[in-house]
């Protein structure tokens, strides 16, 4: 069947499973938005193309498919790179397709010419420039692929305009050859003999639970090997709900603004069982005083991620699940009372220093915001953020009990992320339940995707945590700049009148008794809805680990009724 090119790729998408694209049309991408009207495809007309890449991101994470976000040349492709990055950082499987101008233009400085493919080159897991329409098929199978694959992550496909135009005939590849991408599954049994040997020595372990542990699908083998093995486990950001909040095992999150229990346990380790992730600088603290006394087993499928940071005894090379799958049967039953019961009581001192037992002044605190968000949604809630001190507060008090629960920006940080973010969880699944937990600078930076959620009815709950400050830099320069605060004091609308202009019901509470009622008003209203709490503005989550500290060298929250 002869086709164009932009028919072609609306073809090829439909076949790889494609039903929402996030985008923004453009002289250079007009023929495949055209194209759109003939396949069964929704496209959604994201206000911002920086919003379409965060949608297309949290389309992904919350289905599990590949997210897509195509956009036009020039300043739309650059548009998405923040999208992109952020998707790179945190293993994130995305298409996305920019529009391109004709091929014997490249290189002219023709109008929104951009050379995206060298812009992106660090930030995608691969990229294609495609210049004629007999590559689309080949290049979209092989994209789609890559994407979803190994460790999962970003492709870009710039599309050059004459190759939308062009006819040819059409054939689908139904295989694909990449003989030099070859993603390790089944680690080699000599290595895996050697791990169980040091879980065989080992009398205090803990567990490192990182997002991998999620995207292998290994929550299940995660917590049979933890359960025969009685291993504590520490989660990294992304790898909260990895085994459930109240199980007695789980340490909650590690790291800079981690549970104080699960830094001191893995300072005094002595075996690291690192379960996909990549010991970020955010969860080891100073490499030179990382777990001293500890043997690390890592097992990893990007083979560039081992010995990166930190350098392991015994690095496992294949898929999380099928590498516990194999390594389970060779484990006998261990028990280390001693270290579990020095667990415990590091795990009581975290809950006495808590600020849901510390403060009862009448003052508003994000963290008893978030609580009882949690109560309103009885734990169970998709629940998205941005970045910011709301972030932190949300990984410590929303107790994720279920995986693939929380969809936030790890290795990149990106503020503005929660809104498209948000927006793109909805369109995986309209039936979930889907809550933001953003703050006043994070929500400001991609405020504009509100016009969207109207445009499109979308059903999303945001919890808007407002101190009137960029509150995780205004903690910076409290602790270690003399209280200067440059550039963090921030203004914004009235958030209630915006929403009221994008007619999304919303309500403002200022006092602890009126958060249930607002949350409840949320949760029981069709449709989007905000709540904004104007919290206290000058609050600090705790614990922090400083720059240039050790895990266990934490700023800590001081106990109740002591200094």
């Amino acid at each position: 069947m002869k086709m164009n090119g932009a028919d072609i790729m609306m073809e090829c998408l439909v076949r790889e499973g494609v039903d929402t694209i996030f985008g923004y049309p453009g002289g250079a991408i007009m023929p495949v938005h055209d194209a759109m009207l003939k396949y069964p495809v929704h496209h959604v007309l994201t206000r911002h193309e920086q919003g379409a890449a965060h949608a297309a991101d949290g389309y992904a994470r919350a289905s599990g498919k590949v997210g897509v976000a195509v956009a036009t040349s020039g300043p739309g492709a650059t548009n998405l790179v923040t999208g992109i990055v952020t998707a790179m950082m945190d293993s994130v499987p995305m298409v996305c397709i920019t529009g391109q101008v004709p091929a014997h233009l490249i290189g002219g400085d023709a109008f929104q010419e951009t050379d995206v493919t060298g812009v992106t080159l660090p930030v995608t897991k691969h990229n294609y420039l495609i210049t004629s329409a007999d590559e689309i098929a080949t290049v979209v199978r092989e994209a789609f692929h890559i994407a979803r694959s190994g460790r999962p992550g970003p492709v870009l496909i710039d599309f050059c305009k004459n190759a939308q135009l062009d006819e040819i005939e059409f054939e689908y590849p139904e295989d694909i050859s990449l003989p030099g991408y070859s993603p390790p599954d089944h680690a080699p049994m000599g290595d895996v003999n050697k791990a169980v040997e040091l879980i065989e020595a080992a009398e205090r372990p803990v567990i490192l639970a990182g997002h991998g542990v999620q995207m292998s699908g290994a929550m299940e083998e995660l917590r049979i090997f933890a359960t025969q093995t009685n291993t504590p486990v520490a989660m990294t950001l992304l790898g909260l709900g990895a085994i459930p909040a109240s199980d007695s095992l789980s340490l909650g999150m590690m790291g800079m603004h981690g549970e104080a229990c699960a830094n001191e346990a893995i300072q005094n380790a002595d075996l690291i069982l690192a379960f996909g992730m990549r010991f970020d600088d955010r969860v080891t603290g100073v490499l030179s005083k990382y777990a001293p006394n500890a043997k690390k087993i890592h097992i990893e499928v990007d083979p560039t991620e081992v010995h990166k940071n930190v350098a392991v005894d015994v690095p496992l090379m294949g898929d999380l699940k099928t590498v516990l799958t194999d390594m389970i049967p060779l484990l006998d039953e261990y028990d280390h009372p001693e270290w579990i019961g020095q667990i415990a009581e590091w795990k009581a001192e975290t809950e006495e220093r808590s600020i849901m037992s510390w403060q009862d002044d009448g003052k508003l605190y994000s963290a008893h915001a978030i609580r009882a968000m949690w109560t309103a949604t009885e734990g169970d809630a998709l629940v998205v953020t941005g970045v910011g001190q709301h972030q932190m507060w949300a990984a410590q008090y929303y107790e994720f009990e279920k995986p693939y629960r929380l969809l936030t920006s790890g290795g990149a940080g990106t503020m503005g992320y929660g809104l498209p973010a948000a927006l793109g969880a909805w369109f995986s699944d309209k039936e979930k339940d889907v809550w933001l937990i953003d703050g006043d600078g994070s929500f400001q930076m991609t405020q504009a995707e509100l016009s969207t959620m109207m445009q499109e009815g979308a059903n999303v709950k945001i919890v808007l945590l407002n101190n009137s400050y960029l509150g995780m830099v205004r903690q910076w320069q409290e602790l270690f700049f003399d209280e200067r605060y440059a550039a963090t004091p921030i203004t914004g609308p009235d958030f209630i009148k915006l929403a009221d202009a994008h007619g999304i019901p919303a309500k403002r509470v200022t006092k602890p008794e009126e958060a249930m009622e607002a949350l409840e008003f949320a949760k029981n209203t069709p449709g989007t809805v905000l709540i904004e709490f104007q919290v206290e503005k000058e609050e600090l989550v705790y614990p922090m680990v400083p720059a240039g500290a050790a895990l266990n060298e934490m700023l800590r929250r001081p106990v109740k009724g002591k200094k």
